[in-house]
Order: C-alpha cells, then structure tokens, then sequence
C-alpha cells in the first residue's frame, strides 16, 4: 500500500494495490497490519483498531458535513468510495494545531480505488459527483450523538472549494444547513 501525504500532517491518501488480469481486478481493501505498518513507517501515529464500518448512498450535488465526535467519542475515519465519486474533505479542528482551520480534499471514485484516512481531531465532509454515489467508511468509535458534532460547510473561514456546478446548491439535511461556523464551533483543544 502506498501512502500520499496531503496539505495537513496525519491525513493522508491510501493507494492499496491493485491487481488486474483478464478476468477483472482484485484489492486488498483493507488489512490491519500493512495499514498500520505503512502509517508507522510514513512515521504516523498509529490509531486503534476499526471498530464501525459505515456506508451511505447519495445522489449528485448532496453534501455531507464537516462531522466529526469529540474525545471521548472522537473517531479517525478510513473513507472510499465503491461506486461513483466524491469529493472528500478533512478539515483540521485541533485549535491548538498551527493549521487549525485548514482543509484538503481529493476525489474518491470507484475507478481510482483511493482512500482517505482522516485521524482523530479533524473534521470530515463529502460532495457526491454523480447519482447513487456510495461511501464506505471504518471508524475507530463508535458513533455518539452525544459527541457528535458539525461545522459549516461554507464557513468561509475555512473557504473549501466545492466543486459544485455553476448555479448549483448543495443538497444538504437541516443539521448542516444550520451548522455553526469554525470559531463559535465546539471543536478539539
């Protein structure tokens, strides 16, 4: 497995091999000792393990996030997408970290097999490209509305660059329409 570093230290691309033959393709999608080995060899911290595995469908235009769950509840989130494309995001909410607010985002397809790893600390989103969309993700805890948070997608404190259609708005549920922006949001210490 291959790791890409991104514009924030600790989120990074996961690039698994692939192999291919006549008959099609196959990937090891996940296995916990080369995951954990190539974060330690890319000198990273090594999370514990996966303890949830999530998986959504969505429809072209529909944007979901920035989530992410407060210690003791916080998550690190392994995210790829098995059919159609995202853009994902991870967002850094560490307010003592000098990047905090910063984002980077890479688009996740079905075609390209890459992942996203998004550690503990920082927020997640995604815009789905095309129809029926699906996104398959491990955490390491357990979902908790009580921990459960959200940040504005469209704070421009953070200024991501959706890739939205022109005259197009983001399909969004009412918890991230009104989510809070970055400096009135509870985040990580």
């Amino acid at each position: 497995m291959r790791i890409v570093p991104t514009s924030l230290p600790g989120v990074v691309i996961i690039e698994p091999p692939v192999f291919e033959d006549p008959r099609g393709w196959f990937m090891e999608s996940y296995n916990h000792r080369r995951f954990q080995d190539a974060l330690a060899a890319a000198g990273l911290p090594v999370p514990g393990p996966f303890v949830q595995d999530n998986h959504s469908c969505s429809q072209r235009h529909v944007l979901r996030g920035i989530h992410f769950q407060l210690p003791p509840g916080a998550q690190g989130k392994l995210v790829r997408t098995v059919k159609g494309r995202v853009f994902s995001v991870a967002v850094d909410l560490r307010r003592s970290s000098p990047r905090f607010g910063h984002w980077t985002g890479v688009e996740l397809t079905d075609a390209n097999r890459r992942q996203l790893w998004v550690p503990e600390g920082f927020g997640h989103g995604f815009l789905s490209l095309e129809d029926d969309t699906q996104v398959v993700y491990k955490t390491t805890g357990y979902w908790s509305k009580d921990h459960e948070r959200v940040v504005a997608w469209n704070d421009p404190l953070i200024a991501i660059d959706w890739p939205l259609d022109a005259g197009v708005t983001a399909r969004l549920v009412a918890r991230d329409a009104d989510a809070p922006s970055l400096h009135l949001a509870e985040c990580f210490a």
